[in-house]
Formats: structure tokens, sequence, C-alpha cells
């Protein structure tokens, strides 16, 4: 019985979360004249300046991934929309793994939960370990519910062009993916 209260929390503080992002970024306002999409600059350094451990323990900076069009994917175990987009996810990484397209994911979660759940999905890209400290980082560039699933899109100069709270289909993200690349 515990275990299934456990559940219905995450569950419902996952919803609310989205919900919250939802009503929060709908009256997000960019500088006059921005266009569409706008994110400041700045935002885009902040996440090659983050640094968290992989499945094996080692630190990983996504200062390497640095010249190419990065999708960076917050998200967890416990979050069933998460679970939803992962499979298309694995696969517009796949499709584009040649191309100079890096996948990124960060869990906000622990790595005995992450590690099996890499393997039943055949995640394909690196997945790194964040905690709550994460969601303040996404935060604090775009993410003003702090909710689950969050994915923020770079071009190639390290700008951030896309950030959707909530679930990103397949179709959507690779329209965005593919309008970063040379023709």
């Amino acid at each position: 019985m515990k275990s299934f209260r456990q559940t219905l929390l995450m569950i419902t503080v996952a919803a609310g979360a989205g919900f919250a992002g939802y009503l929060v970024n709908r009256g997000v306002s960019t500088p006059e004249n921005a266009p569409a999409g706008y994110i400041e600059s700045a935002a885009g350094e902040k996440i090659f300046a983050l640094a968290l451990t992989d499945l094996a323990g080692t630190r990983q900076s996504l200062e390497q991934w640095r010249g190419k069009v990065m999708v960076v994917n917050f998200w967890a175990t416990w979050c069933p929309p998460c679970r939803k987009e992962i499979p298309d996810f694995s696969k517009v990484s796949r499709s584009f793994k040649d191309r100079g397209v890096q996948f990124v994911g960060v869990s906000i979660d622990t790595p005995e939960n992450v590690g099996p759940f890499q393997q039943e999905y055949d995640v394909p890209y690196p997945l790194l370990i964040g905690n709550t400290g994460s969601l303040h980082f996404a935060g604090e560039i775009g993410n003003a519910a702090m909710g689950l699933p969050f994915t923020v899109i770079l071009d190639q100069q390290g700008r951030i062009r896309h950030v959707k709270l909530g679930v990103l289909k397949e179709s959507e993200l690779e329209k965005k993916v593919l309008e970063l690349l040379p023709g």
C-alpha cells in the first residue's frame, strides 16, 4: 500500500507541475521585436557549464558537445509523460546520430533507477544523473514551473532555439532538429 501511495503522490506532483508550467509559460514575455522562441543568449552558456555524472559515475560536462545541435531533456523514471516521450527521443536520436546532433538526458533520479530504464527502453544517448538542483537549473533556462519533462534544443552556436515543457512528440522534435541543420 505504501508503494501505491508513493506512486500516486509522484504522479500527482508531476501532473501538477506540468499544468503549472503550462499556466506559467503561457505568460512568458520576450523583449520587443524578439524572434519567436527567443531565449536570452546567456542561458545557452549555462547549459555548457553543466557537469553531471553518468551511469558509470564519471563526471560529464555538456561542454564536450559544443558545436553540435544539442537536445537536452530533463526527465525522470517516475514521470509518466517522460516515459511516454523517451521512445520517440531514442528513435529521433538514432536517425540523426551521424548528422552532428547530440541528445543528452538529465534524469532527476538515481543511477539505480536510470540504469535499468536505459536498458529496458534501449536509450542510445547519454543519461546523466541530476537532482532537484537540476530542476532549479532548468528554471533558470526557461522552465519557470520546474516541471517534467522539459526539453531544450540548442543550435551549433550554443544558442537556445527551442524549449518545451511537456511531451515533445517525434514529428515536432524531428522538425525542430531539422530546422537547425544545414540544407
